[in-house]
């Protein structure tokens, strides 16, 4: 499946000199400043920058949640305007109906889209199965952890069959066991699906473990200061973490954003946790 997506090339976004303008107080701030990049088709990209740098723009941007003030964003050639069926977006926080089973809630699409509720939930019953939900089907969101609840919202997005799905760090917030095992089930599924993704991180280990390529961010106002390939091979699995080529790219990643969250500090715009936080990875890899 994953090949029949990358020769069609479906899902190719394209983000052309993007700039987006929000008032602050009654004054205009710069978030986005001649954003460029592509989100190639059937790849895993993974965005990552400094807090506050306008991740999550981006993605209400792609998603068609908000318009850019210049520039566009396009998919598969044709100007987004708004929200659109072929886009799946999954946030930080849940968004899995609290009154609905998680069988329920993964099939609520199709049912909604028309198809008979047998066979949507025979499509969810199996991809609660590729997330490890077996068993746990009929439980409601508040009887199940937050991973699993994070694993049923992946599922959700993915039985849509959209052409780009869209992670805006839905891992956050996770302890480390849970973020790990998360990590894995949605290698697994991307591995399997090939659909066209752009993860939103702010960890740069997670970053390299899942991603076909990084884009990493600049300061406000952001561009896109580099483009990283990534060229481990797949399927993935956490020993690649001990690997040279693992080791360099994360050098490479964590020089860039210390820059950028260096630029932040001088002005008195970024907190020094951050700055601390990127320093402490760096010394631990000497």
């Amino acid at each position: 499946m994953r090949e029949d997506r990358r020769k069609g090339s479906v899902g190719h976004v394209r983000v052309s000199e993007v700039g987006k303008v929000f008032a602050r107080a009654g004054r205009p701030e710069i978030i986005l400043k001649d954003c460029t990049f592509d989100v190639l088709p059937g790849r895993l990209n993974v965005l990552i920058g400094p807090s506050g740098s306008g991740k999550s723009t981006l993605v209400n941007l792609i998603a068609g949640y908000a318009t850019p003030s210049v520039g566009e964003v396009e998919i598969d050639g044709t100007r987004v305007t708004g929200p659109g069926a072929d886009r799946m977006v999954v946030f930080q926080e849940t968004a899995l109906f609290p009154w609905m089973t998680l069988i329920d809630n993964v099939a609520f699409g199709p049912i909604q889209a028309g198809v008979p509720k047998l066979s949507a939930h025979e499509q969810a019953h199996a991809l609660l199965s590729k997330v490890g939900l077996t068993g746990f089907e009929r439980r409601f969101p508040d009887q199940v952890s937050g991973g699993m609840q994070r694993r049923a919202e992946v599922a959700r997005a993915l039985i849509n069959r959209p052409k780009v799905l869209l992670l805006d760090e839905p891992f956050r917030g996770l302890d480390h066991m849970s973020r790990g095992l998360m990590q894995e089930y949605f290698l697994r599924l991307f591995e399997d699906e090939g659909i066209t993704t752009l993860f939103v991180t702010s960890e740069v280990d997670e970053a390299i473990l899942l991603a076909d390529r990084v884009i990493v961010l600049s300061y406000k106002p952001t561009a896109v200061k580099s483009i990283l390939d990534v060229f481990l091979p797949r399927p993935r699995t956490f020993q690649m973490q001990t690997l040279p080529q693992f080791a360099e790219l994360k050098g490479a990643t964590l020089q860039l954003l210390y820059e950028e969250a260096l630029k932040g500090f001088v002005k008195g715009t970024a907190a020094s946790a951050e700055l601390d936080r990127l320093m402490a990875a760096q010394r631990s890899m000497r």
